[in-house]
């Protein structure tokens, strides 16, 4: 019979905390990772494979090469959707960075007692689904009993203006429902970085007489540019590629005025009368390249390199 050499005080491989922390790693990550290679990396690539098809989904697929991507070219309504894009992100970006930096700035700086309710009062957009709010929006446009219209009679401006169902309203109605949902986690993000901002600065440039509009744009944009910076990037790749608002609101309509590249890709592969997987796909190769040069772009021509202290 064999004798165990091995000594009371020694441990096992499986009772080593190295050995310990390395199971629980693995278990930790292995799920997560092979959900994400399951649900998003693999049907990516497996969309570049589709975008050289010529596939409704259903039938068998006949492989045309770089057609969809030629006829693309050519698609003037791949193009509108694009300048649709480019008008919303030329004011959704903005207005959600700005009205974000000053609410975070002034629920930050200024000793009002319902700070923290309006933290919170803020934030409330942020927990309730793109759904919910495009059906509230939805509710304050409409032209017969909505909020908006309302709103315009009290102050004796009879509009009585369907703001969806006009193309001259309906895209830049769009607007404040991405804003809306978008200002509150920034307004989060934005305050408690300006709470790590060491308060001897403002109280240094205080004493040399510097009002509010100083301190914010001489002080606290400058600590916070690699904040805002990224803030930038995720409201601009989240403008170019969400779709579902426009979905709801106005499904591309009136006419096209309100389709957006990411609605297009959409209908082309679930529409109720299209199903195109192919082209869908190489389109959805177009934004993806264009998500990718975004921030490239932004990379280069604006660094986000903050001041140091």
């Amino acid at each position: 019979m064999a004798k165990n050499t091995r000594l009371p005080f020694q441990k096992t491989w499986t009772q080593k905390a190295s050995t310990q922390k390395r199971i629980f790693l693995l278990l930790a990550v292995t799920p997560p990772f092979l959900g994400y290679l399951l649900f998003s990396l693999y049907p990516n690539i497996l969309s570049v494979y589709y975008a050289l098809l010529n596939w409704n989904g259903i039938s068998e697929p006949v492989f045309v090469g770089f057609d969809n991507f030629v006829k693309m070219l050519h698609d003037q309504f791949v193009w509108r959707a694009l300048y649709h894009n480019f008008l919303l992100l030329v004011a959704v970006v903005p207005l959600t960075i700005i009205i974000s930096l000053f609410l975070a700035y002034l629920i930050t700086y200024m000793p009002f007692r319902e700070n923290a309710f309006l933290k919170v009062l803020f934030f409330f957009p942020n927990v309730l689904s793109t759904v919910v709010i495009a059906l509230l929006w939805a509710f304050i446009y409409d032209g017969n009993y909505g909020l908006l219209n309302s709103l315009l009679r009290m102050f004796g401006i009879n509009l009585d203006t369907f703001w969806l169902g006009q193309e001259s309203t309906a895209l830049w109605a769009l607007v404040l429902p991405f804003v809306w949902g978008g200002v509150g986690l920034y307004v989060i993000i934005f305050s408690n970085a300006m709470l790590s901002i060491p308060k001897s600065l403002y109280e240094s440039a205080i004493l040399d007489g510097a009002g509010h509009m100083t301190l914010l744009f001489k002080i606290t944009i400058p600590l916070l540019r690699p904040i805002i910076y990224v803030g930038v990037l995720f409201v601009s790749l989240g403008t170019i590629k969400g779709f579902e608002t426009v979905l709801i609101l106005t499904n591309g309509g009136p006419a096209g005025s309100t389709d957006v590249l990411g609605l297009y890709m959409f209908n082309l592969a679930f529409g109720e009368t299209v199903h195109n997987y192919g082209y869908a796909s190489a389109v959805g190769m177009l934004l993806f390249i264009i998500l990718t040069g975004t921030k490239l772009i932004m990379d280069k021509f604006f660094p986000n390199s903050g001041v140091e202290y």
